[in-house]
């Protein structure tokens, strides 16, 4: 029974990332850290809904296996580049998110000088090893250029990437390595891909600035959740081009950086493994730097949503249940929380999530579902983007009896993009680690929201 379970609700599977996830007896969702089990169930009814669970375990053993797997194809082909992995504050700036990805051998890459302060905080303290390495992306406001100016003279090793000719400018002076972004020229499969974007320099904008003082960088960006490992490899095919071109005339220049890329299996689309993505990475920067006579660069990559988004679990419960009567035998599940402020992506990108039941797991009955959020909104919704969601039938549960749901995945930008439509609280945030759950961030109360209001 417990297998079948499993595979219905798709748990146990590692390239869906729910390999983390385990039915207990009572037909419950259960989180395993080793040999430990946490009991979903029980912590939403001790905490309180929504509830947003996050699990460092699970960060660990990503930033972990991601670094192990570069370095062993680097092994196995002999490639005598480094590969550095930075993780994107932007993705998610808990504390509770980087600072295990930081005691797990991660590097950062900061998108503001608001990030680079948090890291300048670490820095000053003495918490950052040397070996620590720091990349600034993002528009370059003068404070965000003077605090790189500052932190490089405190000796950390700190690299701004140019995005722009007015960073090129200010950053002729610099006095630390620089790096440079390539606007690619390479359409991908993704939500994210823009036919124009803003930042980063041309090819041909590149080749007239010739040498560039400290050059030790080439970046690139294509976006997110690329469905096809061809759309990771091609750009960075044409990354190459240029470096080689860079290359020529700044000798400096030893690495190359790729941001974005690596999908979560939120809807399943893509159908390749990080372990094929990097070894052919390795291998291609491996036959192309010989090719062409030059020393292979280090590998660096950004990819910070792959990395973050299975360390966090979201909860709802289940308040009321709807007819929908333009949809036969479909039903309005209404819940406690609010899509448009918790899961703000299911709004914004139409984001389609893996939602499973906490409890009930083992339900026969069960109703395509459509979930509302709390909010006054018609858009604070979830519908599996235009299909349904599988759930347990109301009407089959015990008296007295409650459903609960978990959203898995949620561990990228949602914290980041939260709202308070309708002066919705945020949920409350526990921290799964070791064996125990605890409080990290209370439930905000009336006062606490209105404040950000001026009440």
């Amino acid at each position: 029974m417990a297998k079948n379970l499993m595979k219905f609700w798709k748990l146990g599977v590692k390239p869906f990332n729910t390999h983390y996830f385990n039915i207990n007896d009572k037909s419950n969702l259960m989180v395993r850290e080793g040999n430990f089990q946490y009991d979903i169930l029980g912590i939403s009814k001790k905490f309180g809904t929504p509830a947003e669970i996050v699990f460092p375990f699970i960060l660990q053993e990503r930033v972990d296996d991601l670094i192990n797997l570069f370095n062993s194809y680097i092994k196995i082909y002999r490639y005598p580049g480094k590969f550095y992995y930075h993780y994107p504050m932007k993705v998610n700036q808990n504390k509770e998110f980087i600072m295990p990805l930081v005691t797990n051998g991660a590097n950062l890459e900061t998108g503001s000088a608001n990030e680079l302060k948090l890291v300048q905080k670490m820095w000053e303290t003495g918490s950052l090893s040397k070996k620590m390495k720091v990349i600034c992306n993002g528009p370059k406001t003068n404070e965000y250029l003077k605090l790189i100016a500052d932190l490089k003279a405190k000796d950390l090793d700190i690299v701004p990437i140019i995005e722009d000719l007015n960073e090129y400018s200010y950053l002729r002076n610099y006095r630390g390595n620089v790096g440079i972004r390539l606007d690619v020229d390479v359409k991908v499969s993704s939500h994210w891909d823009k036919e124009i974007d803003r930042f980063g320099l041309a090819r041909k904008e590149l080749r007239r600035l010739g040498k560039i003082k400290n050059l030790k960088i080439l970046h690139y960006h294509i976006g997110s959740q690329i469905e096809m490992l061809k759309d990771i490899v091609v750009p960075l095919r044409r990354a190459m081009e240029v470096y080689l071109e860079l290359k020529k005339l700044n000798p400096s220049l030893d690495t190359i950086d790729m941001g974005g890329g690596m999908p979560i299996p939120y809807d399943r689309k893509f159908r390749y493994s990080v372990d094929s993505v990097i070894e052919n990475i390795v291998k291609y920067l491996k036959n192309f730097s010989e090719k062409h006579g030059i020393e292979p660069p280090n590998i660096c990559c950004e990819w910070g949503r792959y990395i973050v988004a299975p360390a966090q679990i979201t909860i709802f419960k289940v308040l009321a249940e709807k007819e929908i009567i333009e949809r036969q035998k479909r039903k309005w599940y209404v819940v406690d929380g609010s899509f448009m402020n918790d899961l703000l992506d299911t709004w914004a990108l139409h984001q389609k999530w893996h939602v499973v039941p906490v409890n009930h797991m083992d339900a026969k009955q069960r109703t395509p579902s459509w979930l509302a959020g709390m909010t006054c909104d018609s858009d604070d919704k979830y519908t599996g983007q235009g299909s349904y969601v599988l759930l347990p039938r109301l009407s089959s549960l015990a008296e007295g009896e409650e459903l609960y749901l978990a959203f898995l995945d949620s561990g990228a930008y949602q914290d980041a993009l939260a709202s308070h439509h309708c002066l919705l609280s945020s949920p409350i945030k526990l921290l799964a680690q070791n064996g125990e759950v605890k409080v990290i961030r209370k439930r905000e109360s009336l006062d606490d929201v209105a404040k950000l209001f001026g009440w």
